[in-house]
């Protein structure tokens, strides 16, 4: 039986709302300097509401609690929540249980839009340049694993996946011979980013992420009945006159979106979307009103523990978050193959 059928769904959504501001809090004050909880909050009532409270901690610990690691956190928050619901909703609509924007190659997609921007073509744009380049590579990636699987003849959930894989070599070998290309200088730069990090989140980008997050996470609430109805099958949906193809094409459109901007800020983080949508089911069941809210929240909280453990593993250095979850997820992805 789902937990929420025992404890009821807004009540577990209340507790998960809390779970994710606890969470919060720890990312914001461990790290190579530690920051006492007391004055995370304070700096932050501080900052939102000046002289709320009397200011008893030094310049450089606001600067950090502020500047540093507060929006490191938030831009956690955004890239988890996002990556969690895109996973989702990919599971909906191919009905595949292994669909994840990693395994199908949209985050290759997007890395190979955002190295094109970062070594080759410049901003522009301005800061636009790296997300609208990463959203138009995380497109291509889509409509071409589209491509090749009906090509080929991969509709098979396990073939769908091969395909992505492939796909998702081909693209990356594609991104590398654009760092063998590049300016030496920036390369070493890229290669971290690649791995996926948090480190270099600024509040004057953490805009972009926000707004693609807040309106194409409204749509994706506003369709829950039709996602729902896709898990059943085509033949179910077109009954309940929904245009079966012209909506998996528009939700691959939109994944691609939160892919490619998640992924322009972030580098690749795998298999989150993989994970997280199997443990909301297993927590709430696969009813698509509860999986898409619990999704975004359970993805942010597990992404701000990755973080936390890539910042002490070996702190002071900062460990790229993606090798945290690439060896989370790949236990996980293993334990998934097993229950078949």
């Amino acid at each position: 039986m789902p937990l929420n059928e025992k404890i009821g769904t807004f009540p577990f959504i209340f507790v998960a709302i809390i779970s994710l501001l606890i969470s919060l809090s720890v990312a914001i004050s461990v790290g190579s300097v530690s920051v006492h909880l007391s004055t995370v909050w304070g700096v932050l009532l501080n900052k939102l509401s000046p002289e709320i409270i009397q200011q008893t901690w030094s310049k450089g610990r606001e600067a950090i609690v502020w500047d540093i690691r507060f929006p490191r956190a938030l831009l956690s928050i955004m890239v988890g929540s996002g990556l969690a619901t895109v996973g989702a909703c990919l599971q909906a609509v191919t009905r595949n249980p292994l669909a994840d924007p990693h395994l199908l190659g949209i985050s290759s997609g997007a890395a190979f839009g955002a190295i094109l921007a970062l070594l080759h073509t410049g901003l522009f744009i301005g800061l636009l340049t790296v997300p609208l380049l990463a959203f138009i590579g995380a497109l291509f990636a889509t409509v071409l694993i589209l491509g090749v699987s009906r090509f080929t003849g991969a509709t098979s959930a396990d073939r769908l996946v091969l395909t992505g894989v492939a796909v998702s070599f081909v693209i990356m070998a594609g991104a590398n011979i654009l760092i063998f290309l590049g300016d030496t200088r920036a390369t070493h730069t890229v290669v971290f980013w690649m791995l996926g990090g948090l480190g270099f989140a600024q509040w004057s980008q953490l805009l972009y992420p926000f707004v693609i997050l807040i309106l194409c996470g409204s749509w994706i609430l506003s369709k829950v009945s039709t996602l729902n109805a896709m898990t059943v099958g085509d033949e179910t949906a077109y009954t309940l006159g929904i245009q079966v193809a012209r909506f998996r094409l528009v939700v691959f459109v939109v994944c691609a979106l939160i892919t490619g901007v998640m992924v322009a800020f972030s580098g690749i983080i795998g298999f989150v979307g993989l994970m997280v949508p199997h443990i909301v089911r297993m927590l709430v069941g696969g009813d698509y009103i509860r999986v898409i809210p619990v999704s975004a929240i359970l993805g942010a909280i597990l992404l701000l523990w990755a973080d936390i453990a890539a910042r002490t593993i070996m702190a002071p250095e900062d460990v790229p978050i993606g090798i945290v979850t690439g060896l989370v997820g790949g236990a996980f992805f293993i334990w998934l193959l097993g229950k078949k």
